[in-house]
């Protein structure tokens, strides 16, 4: 019988660090994931349950290009399984479970705009969004990414914003509070829609942040007019299991790990909190 809780067995091949409490794993599976018919070993907004045996596991959505067998994952040094992930070092071992859930219904985005938006630490789910976007930029439209933070320290995957940039992604950027040196936008990540300017009958949006963030934002994607079955909502709260027998993540009638983590906001809007 397939044993849905076993893990298998990830290499550790980079570590960079992202922010004091944030590091960046690139890791080789003992048996890469299965590569779809487009050419996609995951598909972007899916997550993982990484961790250690003795210390447990936590979920990580997928923060690399969805076109690569080596996995990315982000971790934010806030309890004991992260704070032991963060004692490994490259050449170390951890353990995978997944891809699991749906992400984004990248298929349903051609010939659409793209307006991702987050904050904070929800940015990781939406890297291999833009990963795919830049891969498949002749057929899209325009793609904007959104992102705040508390502070321009707290800007995760600066490294990569030119590269970004030169591939078709238009970047808006904001922190909370004015801070020496820092010449951009300063206030909430919603404030930045007044940058970009859409059709919001070919666009879609993809919105990943803290609670109070994606409220906000959702306040100030609905008067662009972007339908709400074209929001969606990457929701990776609550996760525990992956697989849909904790029941720990019920959203409604809906399992985030088994019906999301991806939700058109049409489908989980009266279920929100």
């Amino acid at each position: 019988m397939n044993n849905l809780y076993k893990p298998q067995s990830a290499k550790i091949v980079g570590i960079e660090e992202l922010s004091p409490t944030v590091k960046f794993f690139t890791l080789r599976l003992a048996k890469k994931f299965k590569k779809n018919k487009d050419g996609l070993y995951f598909t972007p907004g899916q997550f993982v349950m990484a961790g250690e045996i003795g210390f447990g596991e936590s979920t990580f959505g997928l923060a690399s290009s969805p076109y690569n067998a080596d996995i990315k994952i982000c971790v934010r040094k806030v309890g004991n399984v992260t704070s032991e992930l963060h004692r490994k070092e490259k050449g170390d071992a951890i353990f995978i479970r997944g891809p699991y859930g749906n992400g984004f219904p990248v298929k349903k985005f051609a010939r659409k705009n793209i307006v991702m938006a987050a904050g904070g630490v929800g940015i990781p789910p939406l890297v291999p969004l833009i990963e795919y976007a830049i891969k498949n930029k002749n057929r899209l439209g325009e793609v904007h990414l959104l992102y705040g933070s508390a502070t321009p320290g707290d800007l995760l995957f600066k490294k990569e914003y030119s590269r970004w940039q030169k591939g078709g992604v238009d970047i808006c950027l904001t922190i909370d509070k004015p801070t020496p040196g820092w010449e951009g936008e300063i206030g909430f990540v919603s404030m930045l829609c007044k940058q970009i300017d859409i059709d919001p009958r070919s666009t879609v949006a993809a919105i990943c942040g803290p609670g109070p963030m994606m409220a906000s934002m959702e306040k100030t994607i609905h008067p662009l007019g972007i339908a709400d079955e074209n929001i969606y909502i990457s929701d990776e709260r609550r996760l525990k299991c992956g697989i849909g027998k904790c029941q720990h993540c019920t959203c409604g009638h809906k399992y985030v790990c088994l019906d999301g983590p991806v939700f058109p906001y049409s489908e989980i809007k009266d279920n929100w909190d």
